[in-house]
């Protein structure tokens, strides 16, 4: 008999299911307590959100908030809890929008302080009398600070000054000063902000960092209060930062060609933190997309040194040193490794798991870690992605090619844990994440490369990389597909109306499909950034026409497949319905699906899986089983 041909690669049978996957459980912002005892951290499950703790020496966890729940992590999120200095309370962001305190030892949560619109990111004085956090409505955004006061709901004072928008608010160890981002419109936080402190006895501020064309994050103190640490890129990388008390005399700590953090979507990052003795710090640098530990030591001239292995794979994220110093609790996860809690210790990186949110023996399932690859753009510049190869040989087949293209579109897909593009590498498909010009983590100027440009080098950059690996042989050339969500979805739609001769099939997940009507409609964090994506308007009008794939869909002749959150904010329903209207309208092949009750991104459960068996199925119709 013949020998048997084994499935083609996107049929293989997959070790976990679309049900598995909604079942995952999102862990974020772990923060131990101020005697060590306990580790809190948020959990996210079916649209709901809660602060759990649990033992820091291990056991099982427990949930603290209940009546009002904790805002589940979501877009945009963070800053979700803090705790008091004395450690009987926490107080949260509740799903309500507000902040409410809740007591460790049981008991009713009472609600914070009066306002208007959400509240988030609580940060305790050190005294434990006052709560700063963002106020945030539909017209501005400042730093609050409230008494706080044991069952009473306090009205808030106005910190900040007129800033568009702020983040992070931190008390000085003395309780004099108080610090935090902000930035105005038309930049995002990473095209120019500023670190500004508040003299809490004469009410003065004062800028310490930052400014339109220099970007600043996450300020906080020294536990001995002797310096004020800060991230900024004026050097060309976003690096960690010291200034003296009172912000003067800003100076970089350790200049490197590295990020030492994020772009500033949203409060509540902490990729670095402080020893309790003051003289060591430890952060995570981004080394390819994946986020290690580094260990400062001020009294070796600000040495840093790798903790544990320095080639490990996965992120750190969510640092915090316990109040003994033998441990750094932090959130660990990775393309291979689901979401941890963990406690990790300094000196030798081993580290011991708190909390996970995947079932029990997800990571022995065979996930892939990516390979880390570089390409030249249609414009010459070098550009840099992940490549993930299917979970097996696929032999003697060449895998299709799924194209995975991160939101933002200022961000970066990196090595991070996404079980979706795992459950694509068990059916048998190679992934690419590309990393265009405009992403973040390779230097300023790499991420500002997309000024102007969006719709245009991110396009250019992502055929780039899929020509790149067909010349490469490593990848079927006729069965190439691109998936994206927000301005990934965008980046989705405009390749399918000018590179139908290389691609089978796309999927738009809640993508942009007309630039006026976003800036229109968009939420308010947003509302200008189309202004250095694309250019101003008036003047930049054709590009925005020109660019928006409303405009183009009589070009979209491959299957589209789109998938919509009926209250989206970010990129509202009209957006999807009107393009979904046009592809069909010129004969082209669409199938869609509007999600009720889901915004910007999926939380529930039902959700997650019916639209991974949808992709699915999508996939096989119409690239996998074409000839």
């Amino acid at each position: 008999m013949p020998p048997k041909v084994p499935p083609r690669p996107g049929l293989w049978e997959p070790a976990f299911t679309p049900a598995t996957v909604a079942e995952m459980r999102s862990l974020a912002e772990p923060k131990p307590s101020p005697d060590g005892r306990w580790v809190a951290y948020l959990e996210s499950y079916d649209g709901r959100g809660a602060i759990m703790v649990v033992p820091r020496e291990g056991g099982p966890p427990r949930m603290l908030t209940t009546d009002p729940p904790a805002s589940p992590a979501a877009a945009y999120g963070g800053g979700a809890f803090d705790w008091s200095p004395d450690g009987r309370w926490v107080v949260y962001s509740a799903a309500d929008g507000k902040l409410w305190v809740v007591p460790v030892g049981g008991g009713r949560a009472w609600r914070l302080a009066e306002g208007e619109g959400r509240q988030r990111a609580p940060a305790f004085s050190p005294d434990g009398r006052l709560v700063a956090f963002l106020a945030e409505r539909e017209d501005a955004a400042d730093v609050a600070v409230v008494e706080f006061s044991p069952g009473l709901t306090g009205w808030p004072w106005r910190a900040s000054a007129g800033a568009d928008f702020v983040l992070d608010p931190a008390f000085s160890p003395d309780g004099r000063f108080l610090v935090w981002q902000e930035w105005d419109r038309p930049n995002m936080a990473w095209d120019g902000s500023r670190v500004v402190l508040l003299d809490l006895t004469t009410r003065q501020r004062r800028l310490v960092a930052g400014g339109d064309e220099v970007a600043v994050s996450q300020p906080r103190y020294s536990p001995d209060g002797r310096l004020l640490t800060f991230l900024s890129d004026a050097g060309g990388w976003l690096n960690l930062w010291v200034a003296n008390p009172d912000g003067t005399e800003p100076r970089p700590l350790v200049p490197e060609d590295y990020e030492a953090g994020p772009p500033a979507w949203g409060p509540g990052a902490r990729t670095y933190a402080w020893a309790p003795d003051g003289n060591r710090l430890i952060y995570a640098r981004n080394e390819a997309g994946h986020w290690r530990l580094r260990v400062i030591s001020l009294e070796e001239g600000a040495s840093a040194r790798p903790v544990g292995d320095p080639t490990l794979p996965g992120s750190f994220t969510a640092l915090s040193w316990t109040s003994d110093g033998q441990e750094v609790i932090a959130l660990y996860s990775g393309s291979a490794a689901p979401p941890q809690v963990v406690a990790v210790n300094p000196e030798d990186g081993q580290r011991r798991v708190l909390a996970v949110g995947a079932p029990a023996g997800f990571e022995n399932l065979g996930l892939v870690w990516p390979e880390h690859i570089s390409w030249r753009a249609l414009e010459g510049a070098t550009v840099y992605g992940q490549f993930y190869r299917p979970v097996r040989d696929p032999a003697p087949f060449k895998p299709p090619l799924l194209v995975d293209i991160h939101g933002g579109p200022t961000g970066q897909r990196g090595a991070r844990w996404d079980p979706v593009l795992q459950y694509f590498l068990q059916r048998g498909w190679a992934v690419l994440a590309p990393e265009y010009r405009g992403s973040t983590g390779y230097g300023r100027a790499y991420t500002q490369a997309l000024r102007g440009n969006w719709g245009v080098h991110d396009v250019h950059a992502t055929l780039a990389g899929i020509e790149h690996l067909v010349r490469l042989g490593l990848v079927d050339p006729d069965r190439v597909a691109v998936m994206g969500g927000s301005a990934g979805g965008y980046t989705v739609l405009m390749l399918l109306a000018v590179a139908s001769d290389r691609i089978k099939a796309g999927v738009d997940l809640f993508g942009v499909t007309d630039l006026l009507g976003l800036a229109e409609t968009t939420h308010r964090l947003e509302a200008h950034y189309l202004d250095t994506l694309v250019g101003p308007l008036p003047e930049a009008y054709p590009k925005y026409r020109e660019r928006s794939p409303i405009n183009l869909a009589p070009k979209i002749k491959r299957p589209l497949l789109v998938l919509q959150g009926a209250e989206d904010r970010v990129v509202t329903r009209d957006q999807s319905d009107a393009l979904v209207e046009a592809v069909k309208a010129a004969g082209g092949t669409v199938e869609y699906q509007v999600y009720p009750g889901e915004g910007h991104g999926w939380a529930r459960a039902a959700t997650i899986r019916d639209a991974l068996s949808r992709i699915d199925r999508f996939l096989v119709k119409h690239v996998v089983l074409t000839s």
